[in-house]
C-alpha cells in the first residue's frame, strides 16, 4: 500500500502526522486503521432543496457499508447541491463552481479514492469534471428516477407531461383545478426526473463512459437495488484505490465515442452535448462539436422513452437497461474501452438482450433512422448549434419563416401571449441574450412557449431558435446552443423582426436570408449588454466562461497541452503544520 495518498497524511511519525491522526481519532477511529487502510471519500450533495438528492444520506450509508466490507475507511464529505427547479437563474450557472468545489476537496483531503453520489442533472457532470481534474480514482453512483405519479389514469413523465398540460391550460383545454391536481400528483417520491431528461441521460452516459458499475444507471431511486449498487460501488472503490485506476485511464477518446453513440441511441438530452464537451476538455480529449453530428448520422434511436417516445426511464431499467442497449448497438461501440468495474465495456454487454422490444428496439428496426441530436452550422450559428430532431416535428425540419424576435427573457415573458403579437404558424421565434454570458448561465429558456393565439388555433409546434438550453424533458422543433451567443456579438444578436430564417436539418444548416454585407454591418454595430454581475462568483463566471460549442467550462479549468496530472496538494508534508 506504499502508493496510497493517505499514507502521506497518516503515516509520518512527526507533528504533522500526529495532528492528522488526532483529528480522526476524535471520531473514534483507532490508530491501527489510520495509514493502513485505503481512505475512501464519499462526495455527498444531499440537500433538502433538491428533491432528486433527498435519499443520499441513506445511500451514503450503503456506500460506507461496502467500503468497510472491502477493508477501507469511508469518510463522507459535503459539496454544494445543484437543483435545476429551485436555483435561479439556472443550476448551469453553478455547474463549474460545484466542479471546482469537488476537485479541490478531493485533491486537498487524504482520499485514496472517491465515490461520487450524484442525482439532479448538473450534479452529475459537475462531479465528474471535478473528479477528472483531481485525478484520484473515482466511481459514481447516480440517484435513480423518481416513481411515476398518476394523473387521469396515466403515468406522468414529470417534465414532459408538464409542458403538454401547461399548453392545455393556456389554450383553455384544462381548468385551474385540474392543473392543481396535476401539481399534487407530479412528483410523488424522491429521485430525479423519470423520463429521458438530462439526469436520466447523464446516468446512462456515466455507465457507458465506464465511470459507474454496469446495470446501475436506471435503477429507481426507491428500489432496494439502488442501495445494493451503492454498496457494491463502495467495495469497488477500495479496489480502485489499490489498483490506482484513475479517471484518465477511463475517460479516453474511445470512451467519449461510446458516450456520444449511446446518447444518440437513447433519444437523450441536448444538455449532454455541453457536458460531454466540458468533461472532454478536463482530460485533454480533443472532442469537437462536429463529431456529434458524425456519430448521430450513423446511430439510430432505439430507446422508446419520453420525450422522444412513450415510456419512462424505469421501464428502460426493467427492459434490461444499459447492458441490454449495449448489445443492440454493439457494432457501433469501442468495446475495448476500460471501465471502473475492472473489465472492458464489451464485457458489460448483456448477451441475453432486452426483455421488452417495446422499450428497446433492435438496430435493424429503429424508432428513428438517425440519432436523436444533430449539429447545425450556418450564417446564424458560425460556431454551431444543435437540435433534437427525435423530439421535433418532421414537417418543420426543413422550414423557412420570418423571425419574431425577443431581445431577452423579460421581453419574451412580457409579449409572447400578447394578442397583438405579429406571429403565425410559419414564424420562427428568436430569443437572444440567453447564452452562457447573456443569461447568464445559459438557462433552460430555449423551449419558448407557443403564443396563446396559436395554441387556440391548434398549433402545437413552431420553429424556435436561441442561444439558450432547454430541459432534457422538453420537445419541439427547437434550435439551441447557438454559438457565438448574442451577448458577445454573435449573428443571432443582429436578427430583426421579419428576417427570413431557413432551417434545413438534413443539410445541417441554420441561416438568415439577408445579404452577407448587411449581416456583417449589423454584427459590427452591436453593443454588448451590461454585465449582470460585477462581483463574486458571477463576475468570475462572466469573465472566464467559454461558449457552448466547447462546453461552457472556465477556460482556466481545461487541461492544457503537456499538462501532467497532479493529485497531490502542495506544501503540506514538510513535517510541521504552520498556523496550528
Amino acid at each position: 500500500m506504499a502508493h496510497l495518498r493517505s499514507k502521506r497524511w497518516f503515516g509520518p511519525r512527526d507533528v504533522g502526522g500526529l495532528i492528522h491522526r488526532a483529528c480522526l481519532k476524535s471520531l473514534g477511529i483507532s490508530d491501527d486503521v489510520l495509514g493502513n487502510r485505503p481512505v475512501i471519500g464519499i462526495c455527498n450533495p444531499w440537500s433538502e432543496v433538491v428533491n432528486c438528492n433527498l435519499h443520499f444520506r441513506a445511500m451514503a450509508e450503503s456506500v460506507k457499508r461496502g467500503v468497510l466490507q472491502a477493508g477501507g475507511l469511508p469518510l463522507q464529505f459535503p459539496t454544494i447541491s445543484l437543483g435545476e427547479n429551485l436555483m435561479k437563474p439556472t443550476a448551469m450557472l453553478y455547474r463549474n463552481l460545484m466542479a471546482m468545489d469537488v476537485e479541490e476537496s478531493i485533491r486537498s483531503y487524504p482520499f485514496d479514492a472517491v465515490v461520487l453520489l450524484a442525482g439532479c442533472d448538473k450534479t452529475i457532470p459537475a462531479e465528474l469534471m471535478g473528479a477528472a481534474s483531481a485525478e484520484v480514482p473515482a466511481i459514481m453512483v447516480t440517484g435513480g428516477p423518481a416513481e411515476a405519479g398518476v394523473f387521469r389514469g396515466r403515468q406522468l413523465a414529470a417534465g414532459t407531461d408538464l409542458w403538454h398540460y401547461t399548453d392545455d391550460l393556456r389554450a383553455g383545454r384544462m381548468t385551474e383545478q385540474e392543473y392543481q391536481q396535476l401539481e399534487a400528483a407530479m412528483i410523488p417520491t424522491t429521485g430525479h426526473c423519470n423520463e429521458m431528461g438530462t439526469a436520466s441521460t447523464m446516468s446512462v452516459i456515466v455507465e457507458c463512459l465506464g465511470m459507474s458499475l454496469p446495470g446501475s444507471a436506471a435503477i429507481p431511486a426507491v428500489d432496494g437495488r439502488r442501495h445494493a449498487a451503492a454498496e457494491a460501488s463502495g467495495r469497488r472503490a477500495v479496489a480502485l484505490a489499490l489498483e490506482d485506476l484513475r479517471p484518465s485511464h477511463i475517460l479516453t477518446p474511445e470512451a467519449f465515442e461510446n458516450a456520444i453513440t449511446i446518447l444518440m441511441a437513447l433519444g437523450g438530452s441536448t444538455n449532454a452535448v455541453v457536458h460531454l464537451l466540458a468533461l472532454a476538455g478536463r482530460v485533454g480529449v480533443d472532442l469537437k462539436l462536429e463529431r456529434f453530428r458524425e456519430i448521430s448520422n450513423r446511430t439510430p434511436v432505439l430507446v422508446n422513452t419520453r420525450p422522444s417516445g412513450d415510456h419512462l426511464f424505469e421501464d428502460f431499467y426493467h427492459a434490461g437497461g444499459v447492458p441490454a442497449l449495449l448489445k443492440e448497438i454493439q457494432p457501433l461501440l469501442q468495446l475495448g474501452a476500460r471501465t471502473v468495474a475492472g473489465v472492458t465495456l464489451g464485457d458489460q454487454i448483456d448477451q441475453k438482450g432486452t426483455s421488452n422490444r417495446n422499450v428497446i428496439a433492435p438496430l435493424t428496426s429503429p424508432l428513428y433512422p438517425q440519432g436523436a441530436i444533430t449539429v447545425l452550422h450556418g450564417t446564424l450559428a458560425p460556431d454551431g448549434a444543435i437540435i433534437k430532431r427525435s423530439a421535433a416535428s418532421p414537417a418543420l425540419l426543413r422550414h423557412r419563416g420570418n423571425a419574431v424576435v425577443f431581445e431577452n427573457f423579460d421581453d419574451m415573458a412580457s409579449r409572447f401571449d400578447d394578442p397583438g403579437l405579429d406571429v403565425d404558424s410559419d414564424s420562427v421565434l428568436i430569443l437572444k441574450n440567453a447564452g452562457p454570458k447573456g443569461g447568464p448561465g445559459m438557462p433552460e429558456w430555449g423551449q419558448l412557449p407557443i403564443p396563446k393565439k396559436l395554441l387556440k388555433k391548434g398549433v402545437t409546434d413552431i420553429v424556435r431558435v436561441s442561444d439558450a438550453r432547454m430541459s432534457g424533458t422538453a420537445f419541439g422543433t427547437v434550435v439551441l446552443h447557438v454559438a457565438p451567443e448574442a451577448a458577445i456579438g454573435g449573428p443571432l444578436g443582429a436578427i430583426r423582426d421579419g428576417d427570413p430564417i431557413i432551417l434545413d436539418v438534413e443539410a445541417g444548416r441554420i441561416d438568415v436570408d439577408i445579404p452577407a454585407a448587411e449581416l456583417r454591418r449589423r454584427v459590427g454595430s452591436q453593443t454588448s449588454p451590461v454585465p449582470k454581475y460585477r462581483r463574486g462568483y458571477g463576475a468570475l463566471y462572466l469573465d472566464r466562461v467559454m461558449q457552448a460549442n466547447v462546453g461552457c467550462d472556465f477556460d482556466f479549468l481545461r487541461k492544457q497541452a503537456g499538462e501532467s496530472a497532479e493529485n497531490e496538494p502542495l506544501g503540506l508534508f514538510t513535517g510541521w503544520i504552520g498556523g496550528w
